[in-house]
Parts: C-alpha cells; structure tokens; sequence
C-alpha cells in the first residue's frame, strides 16, 4: 500500500469518526433539550437536530467515499 492510499484512506476514516461523532451529538443534545421543552422549541427544536445528524450523514457518505476512491485509484 502506498503512502498517497494509506493517506487516503487515512482522512476517509477520520471523515467517517468525525460524522459518527456529529450524530452522536445530536441525538445527546436532543435528548438533553428535552428536559427544558420551551427553550428546546424557541431554538429551532427537532429542526436543529434533524439538520445537524443530516450533515454529519453527509460527512460520513463522504468518508466513505474518499477511502473507496482511495482503494480504487490504486488500481
């Protein structure tokens, strides 16, 4: 393996952790805003949560993406 695949696969990986991550955190924040429903409405709400785990779903597309080109330009 290269060092132009290994880093590759490298950020795909890391784009991936970053996503899982950002999902992660919207459902714990959301979970949290529950508690305290009017401040949690006036903010924005599930819109707020739905929006943030929907990009951190592109991240992780993305992610997947960079290390499957990644494997595939090697060959």
């Amino acid at each position: 393996m290269s060092a132009e695949t290994a880093g590759g696969i490298g950020l795909g990986l890391f784009a991936i952790v970053l996503g899982i991550g950002g999902i992660v955190a919207a459902i714990r924040v959301r979970r949290r805003r529950a508690e305290i429903a009017p401040t949690y409405g006036a903010t924005g709400g599930i819109v707020y949560t739905v929006v943030q785990a929907g990009c951190s779903g592109l991240l992780v597309l993305g992610g997947i993406g960079i290390a499957v080109a990644a494997l595939l330009a090697n060959r």
